[in-house]
């Protein structure tokens, strides 16, 4: 690593018309339903991040091939049974989101392989998709129980399974779907909350019938894919930082563009709404499945809110820039249903509280969540320096707190912030944010 750190001025508001990089979520499945698929696909709004790069890079390593056409990544599909076997260990560098999808896809191969990552990947528990995947009948070990490297025997037989995960998760979700398309039978996903159905959406974009009733999701096994072009919308979670940068800065008018509001992960906006964000969506449409806006937001005066398990699920990424929110409101925000968020890439909760009162804010822990007390007045946080812990989106958010900050915010252990968003600070500066990237201190 080299240490990035982004050193942010105080002050300043946020305006301008920008698109931030296309949506992370949806990036991983073109690549992974592409490859599968039979025929050509265009993905055009590719997101050429670190993590979504791991997962094209990795299905090279199994003999898939693409070329790049005016920037869209075109995909000449392999087929459901047409992956080869790789020479080495997969390296999904610190993409959580590759290895849990992959898992799924890799216990339907006829050869082995082994799923690898990065020193923080690799401290993240699995266990969460190798029950399921072992319920079907997969051969698959990791770490010291359910860490990485994973070790995945090809050549078994799957058998489709009734499945209800432990928490409402689009990744475990997603995992057991896309192994029930190589078992026998129907397998179904009994969702005890709402979680993200990027993965629903495109399969039947790519020819599979995926049924829905009620909270339940199925596939047969033995489905094809056809080649289809994929439009990515821009990331609301690229684009909640910024929402929540002209929420909190006085004098704020941006206009955020292309952005994807799916039903299933728009509950940033909702709760921002709730709190008396001024947030306008404008020309909404539908763009390759995924509904499309462009989302107009301007500065307001916020106010403290609950937030619930039901929001949460709805908002778990952005939680981090929701809290920096928080911390500028009129009143207390109490967050609750949020233990999911001490194992993300860091635990999230722990470290949002150490760097909100490292800026002077009064906030303690719950075990599933995070009392924050708003302070209202400009400046709302003191200026100083904060550990990300190597959390893209802890960066992020506190890059946005110098807005409302009374001295510089220096983030350290900002390299990671690639593998969601690059470049964040160009567009950052573009927008009104005095931001720079630097060494460490």
């Amino acid at each position: 690593m080299s240490g990035k750190s982004f050193h942010v001025q105080p002050g300043g508001a946020l305006g301008g018309d920008i698109r931030v990089p296309g949506d992370k979520s949806i990036s991983h499945r073109a690549i992974m339903f592409a490859a599968l698929a039979d025929g050509t696909t265009r993905i055009s709004g590719f997101l050429e991040s670190a993590d979504c790069l791991a997962t094209l890079n990795a299905f090279g390593a199994m003999g898939l091939s693409h070329v790049l056409d005016n920037g869209a990544r075109v995909i000449k599909g392999l087929g459901m049974q047409g992956l080869r076997a790789p020479a080495a260990p997969l390296d999904l560098g610190n993409s959580g989101t590759s290895m849990r999808l992959l898992s799924g896809i890799m216990a339907g191969q006829t050869f082995d392989s082994v799923l690898t990552g990065d020193a923080s990947l690799s401290r993240r528990p699995m266990k969460r998709v190798i029950e399921p995947l072992r319920q079907m009948g997969a051969q698959i070990e990791g770490r010291d129980g359910d860490r990485a490297p994973l070790a995945i025997t090809g050549g078994v037989v799957l058998n489709a399974i009734d499945y209800t995960p432990p928490v409402a998760s689009a990744q475990i979700k997603s995992c057991v779907l896309l192994a029930g398309l190589y078992a026998d039978g129907t397998t179904r996903v009994h969702e005890p909350g709402i979680s993200r159905d990027h993965t629903e959406r495109m399969l039947s974009a790519f020819g599979v019938t995926v049924e829905r009733d009620g909270d339940t999701v199925s596939v047969s096994g033995g489905q094809s894919l056809q080649a289809t072009d994929v439009a990515v919308p821009a990331d609301l979670s690229s684009a909640a930082f910024f929402m929540v940068g002209a929420s909190i800065a006085p004098g704020s008018d941006i206009t955020l563009r292309d952005v994807g509001v799916n039903a299933t992960r728009r509950g940033v906006i909702d709760v921002l709404l709730a709190m008396g964000a001024d947030i306008t969506l404008i020309n909404e449409r539908d763009q390759a499945g995924e509904p499309v806006a462009d989302i107009r937001v301007r500065s307001a005066e916020l106010r403290g809110v609950e937030i619930g398990a039901d929001e949460v699920e709805l908002a778990i990424d952005e939680c981090p820039a929701l809290f920096v929110a928080a911390a500028c409101a009129q009143g207390t925000t109490r967050v609750t249903g949020a233990g999911e968020l001490r194992v993300k890439e860091c635990d999230r909760i722990a470290v949002m509280a150490e760097g909100l009162a490292r800026l002077g804010v009064d906030c303690h822990e719950l075990e599933d969540g995070i009392v924050i007390v708003g302070q209202p007045d400009t400046p709302s946080f003191s200026g100083g320096s904060i550990a990300s812990h190597e959390d893209h989106r802890i960066a992020m958010s506190f890059a946005m707190a110098a807005l409302r900050a009374s001295g510089p915010v220096i983030i350290d252990d900002c390299d990671y912030v690639d593998t969601s968003f690059p470049g964040f600070v160009e567009l950052a500066a573009q927008a009104g944010l005095d931001i720079q990237a630097g060494a460490a201190e």
